[in-house]
C-alpha cells in the first residue's frame, strides 16, 4: 500500500453526483451496496508512447476495475490495459496498489489484472447475464461512492459489431447511461456482477438521440477464467486479424481506413473501397463480415476479399495475422 497523497494527481476525484432519483436506495436493495463499493477500484494506466494502440487509445488511461475473487483478480475492460506499462489501483479508502495485466481477451474485450499485494476489500460474486431481459432493473457502480451509482435498466440484449473487427453476439445495453462507463461493474438486483461497461453508444429514437452504455456480459468470462489466470489466454486459437476499420452505409461496407502496416494496408486496401464479398460470400453488414472471416480459419490464414474501387471489381488476398503480435507485451513484476 502507498501514501494516497503521492498518487492523488493521477486520479479524478470530481465529487459530481447523480440526482437522487437516479441513484439506488440502499434501504431497498437486496444486497449490501457498501460491500460492493469496497470491491470497486479506480484505475490509472500508463502506456508507452511507442505502443501500437497509443495513437487511438492514448498513453494515459483511466477507468474502473472490480475484484472478482478472494485471490484479488481484477476484471476490467481490455482496451484500458492493453500494452500497459504501469497500472495503479485506487481503493475506496484512498490507498493505492499496483497491478499487472495477466490477460487481455480480444474476442470478449475483457482485461484481467492481479494486484501486487493483498487488496483486503472483498469481491463481487458473479451472476448470470443470460437471465436478464429487456426492462430488467440493474445498477452500474462508480468510484465516487453511492453518489456515482446509477439505477438503470436493460434497454436491449442484442449483437454488437464494432468497426475494429469486434463482435459480441449478445451484448447488454442499458439506459440511462453512466458517464464513466469504462470498466464499470453492472450488477443485477441480487448484487451479482453481470457485466463490465465498455462503450457509450447513441441511437436515434423517435427523432431524438438516445444514449446507452454497451456492456460486455460476464457470461463470456466463466468458461475461460481458469485459462486466463493460468495461461494468460482463453486457450482458443487466435482469430485472423486484417487491420480493417469498416462502416456500414446503405447496406454496404465501406473501408474507413486500414491499420498502419497492418495486413490490409500491406495488401493494398484503400480508404473508401467497398467490400463486396469474403471467399465468395456476399456481405452487407459488419457482423456477417466478421463471421465469414473467422470461419475461414485461425490467424495466419489467407482471406480473399472482393472489393469495388470506383467502377472496378477486384479480388485482394490478405494474409491475416494474430492481432496480439502487434502489441507490446504487458510489463509484469
Amino acid at each position: 500500500m502507498s501514501d494516497p497523497s503521492e498518487y492523488a494527481p493521477m486520479f479524478s476525484l470530481d465529487p459530481w453526483s447523480f440526482p437522487k432519483s437516479l441513484r439506488p436506495d440502499p434501504l431497498k436493495l437486496e444486497f449490501d451496496l457498501e460491500q460492493r463499493l469496497d470491491a470497486l477500484l479506480q484505475l490509472h494506466i500508463q502506456v508507452p508512447e511507442q505502443a501500437y494502440t497509443a495513437p487511438i487509445l492514448g498513453t494515459s488511461r483511466s477507468g474502473h476495475g472490480v475484484v472478482i475473487d478472494s485471490d484479488g483478480h481484477i476484471l476490467t475492460i481490455g482496451y484500458l490495459v492493453t500494452e500497459a506499462q504501469q497500472i495503479w489501483c485506487r481503493k475506496r479508502d484512498g490507498s493505492v496498489v499496483q497491478a499487472d495485466v495477466i490477460a487481455y481477451d480480444q474476442p470478449s474485450g475483457f482485461g484481467l489484472l492481479k494486484s501486487f499485494s493483498d487488496l483486503e476489500c472483498g469481491y463481487i460474486p458473479m451472476g448470470k447475464a443470460s437471465d436478464l431481459s429487456k426492462h430488467d432493473k440493474v445498477y452500474m457502480l462508480g468510484h465516487g461512492g453511492i453518489h456515482q451509482c446509477l439505477k438503470t435498466s436493460i434497454a436491449a440484449v442484442k449483437p454488437f459489431a464494432g468497426s475494429w473487427e469486434y463482435l459480441l453476439e449478445q451484448a447488454l445495453f442499458i439506459e440511462p447511461a453512466h458517464p464513466e462507463w469504462s470498466g464499470s461493474p453492472l450488477l443485477n438486483v441480487k448484487g451479482e456482477l453481470v457485466g463490465i461497461g465498455s462503450l457509450l453508444t447513441q441511437e436515434l429514437k423517435q427523432g431524438q438521440t438516445q444514449q446507452s452504455n454497451m456492456v460486455v456480459p460476464t457470461d463470456l468470462l466463466a468458461p475461460m477464467l481458469n485459462n486466463l489466470i493460468k495461461q494468460g489466454h482463453s486457450g482458443l486459437p487466435p482469430r485472423p486479424w486484417l487491420g480493417l476499420y469498416l462502416e456500414e452505409h446503405d447496406q454496404q461496407l465501406v473501408v474507413q481506413h486500414a491499420s498502419p502496416q497492418g495486413p490490409a494496408e500491406e495488401a493494398g486496401i484503400l480508404p473508401e473501397d467497398l467490400l463486396v464479398s469474403v471467399a465468395g460470400q456476399r456481405v452487407q453488414d459488419l457482423a456477417n463480415f466478421y463471421r465469414h472471416v473467422w470461419s475461414i480459419g485461425q490467424a495466419g490464414v489467407e482471406i480473399p476479399l472482393q472489393i469495388a474501387r470506383g467502377a472496378e471489381l477486384m479480388t485482394i488476398n490478405i494474409r491475416s495475422i494474430n492481432r496480439s503480435e502487434r502489441l507490446i507485451k504487458p510489463t509484469t513484476h
